[in-house]
């Protein structure tokens, strides 16, 4: 009975630790990132409450690679499961295209903020696209 009494206390404590996340950062961080202006095209409103994008920042990174950051929110209650591919574009706006190009999957807790960050495979890459997929 006693063991039964415990794990009854035990679960919505360990149910409450897998469904939500709790974030601290600077009240005014010292970094200010450069953002993107960005164009968005949402063709599935579920998928866009899952991965929901904040912020799009942009820099250039080491021997001129360009280094792209998404933040990213989870707006449900719910854990979500989601897909992302970054393509690259030249300077003339065509696709480079490489091997590697593959979907990353990602969970986010409910309510959780995420960066999703890349560094071109190349320097002649200028330019971005970023794809979200469901989970499969």
């Amino acid at each position: 009975m006693k063991k039964l009494f415990a794990l009854l206390c035990t679960l919505p404590a360990l149910a409450g630790c897998m469904s939500s996340v709790n974030t601290t950062e600077p009240l005014q961080p010292s970094a200010s990132p450069q953002a993107v202006v960005d164009k968005r095209v949402i063709t599935d409103p579920g998928l866009d409450n899952a991965a929901q994008v904040t912020g799009v920042y942009s820099s250039t990174g080491p021997q001129g690679f360009l280094k792209v950051e998404l933040r990213v929110q989870n707006q449900t209650h719910a854990r979500q499961a989601f897909s992302y591919r970054f393509a690259w574009m030249d300077q003339n706006g065509m696709t480079i295209d490489l091997p590697t190009a593959t979907a990353i999957p990602v969970t986010l807790e409910g309510r959780e903020t995420t960066a999703l960050v890349a560094m071109a495979p190349t320097p002649l890459a200028k330019d971005f696209r970023v794809t979200f997929f469901p989970a499969k």
